[in-house]
């Protein structure tokens, strides 16, 4: 019996390395992975060589294609310059999440026209939905203001939609699983609805896809962990603050936009779960893995200086610190009219 190729771009990211552990741990595939070579795809990948074809390239360099062993059956695709560095450097996320996504299509188109292609869209495509929580595939398209990574998925998606292949969208809710702070925590606003995916249920649906081409193809997912992996992002913060041992939510007022951001609930969630039976976990199981990883030691030390913690985290407060600044540019960004100072 003849393996089916599969390629998968952005291996090492957090959901991208999940993909390749469950597809080794199958054996009944041929894998080439292709990344951009860094320190940590390096070491990620090393450890697999002998279990797949390794090609690193840049995905914005058509030529780099050359190396992928063709004909490809599917092609999962990860690749992509996520937030904050997306927002910070729109033109980079652009030629790497909008122009990469059309040099692999047409790689591909001319290559592996017969290749099952499935794309890694984001919720971010949705907009601010902190009034409108509960989200469908059929809605409209409407990305906060400023969102340079939204722009790109939803342009990537078009061309995703109008190509020679055979396609899957599925827009992904937010994934936690090895996420850093950064200043994006400051840019959800408390009242968010969330609702999470684990990156171990998110890859399983891409690996359980591979055989369901047939009910997958031409159509747009939404894929979240469902009912029991949502919560509101303020207890959201205060149960992961508790975990890392820094104490109670209490940052002053204006620290957290009111706007401008996305994220909410997937009304739709089933419709993949019917088909590739991928959620496997609950909020309740994040958690569980989130205290497995904080040592009694590390806990006792975040407890120990939560304040220093604290007062650098909101120094990366942007909608703070444009506050203080009375940026009114900015501030109009991030906050609503009758909560503006």
């Amino acid at each position: 019996m003849v393996k089916k190729h599969i390629l998968i771009t952005g291996v090492s990211g957090t959901v991208g390395f999940e993909v390749l552990k469950q597809l080794i741990d199958k054996a009944c595939y041929d894998i080439t992975v292709f990344d951009k070579k860094t320190k940590t795809s390096i070491r990620k990948l090393t450890p697999y060589q002998d279990k797949l074809k390794i090609v690193f390239g840049d995905i914005t360099d058509p030529k780099d294609f050359d190396e992928i062993k063709t004909p490809v059956d599917v092609v999962i695709h990860l690749a992509a310059i996520i937030p904050p560095l997306a927002d910070d450097v729109p033109e980079l996320a652009q030629q790497v999440n909008t122009q990469g996504t059309k040099n692999l299509i047409e790689h591909l188109e001319q290559h592996a026209p017969n290749a099952f292609f499935m794309y890694s869209s984001s919720i971010s495509v949705y907009g601010d939905r902190v009034k409108t929580p509960y989200i469908k595939v059929t809605d409209p398209l409407v990305p906060s203001e400023g969102d340079a990574y939204a722009d790109t998925k939803i342009a990537s998606e078009k061309r995703v939609q109008n190509c020679k292949l055979n396609w899957t969208i599925f827009r992904l809710a937010a994934i936690m699983g090895n996420h850093k702070v950064s200043k994006l925590m400051f840019h959800q606003p408390l009242n968010t609805a969330l609702e999470i995916a684990t990156p171990q249920d998110t890859a399983r649906a891409f690996v359980n896809g591979i055989e369901k081409q047939n009910l997958l193809s031409k159509r747009i997912f939404n894929l979240g962990g469902g009912e029991t992996c949502r919560i509101g992002y303020a207890h959201f913060l205060e149960r992961s603050f508790a975990i890392f041992g820094l104490g109670k939510l209490d940052f002053p007022h204006h620290a957290f936009a009111d706007k401008n951001f996305h994220c909410g609930y997937y009304a739709d969630w089933e419709d993949l779960n019917k088909i590739v039976h991928f959620r496997h976990h609950t909020l309740e199981d994040y958690f569980k893995t989130e205290r497995r990883k904080v040592s009694s030691f590390k806990k006792n030390m975040a407890s120990l200086f939560r304040r220093p913690i604290k007062w650098y985290l909101l120094k990366q407060s942007e909608p703070y610190q444009a506050f203080k600044r009375n940026d009114i540019t900015r501030i109009n960004h991030f906050f609503n009219q009758n909560s503006k100072p």
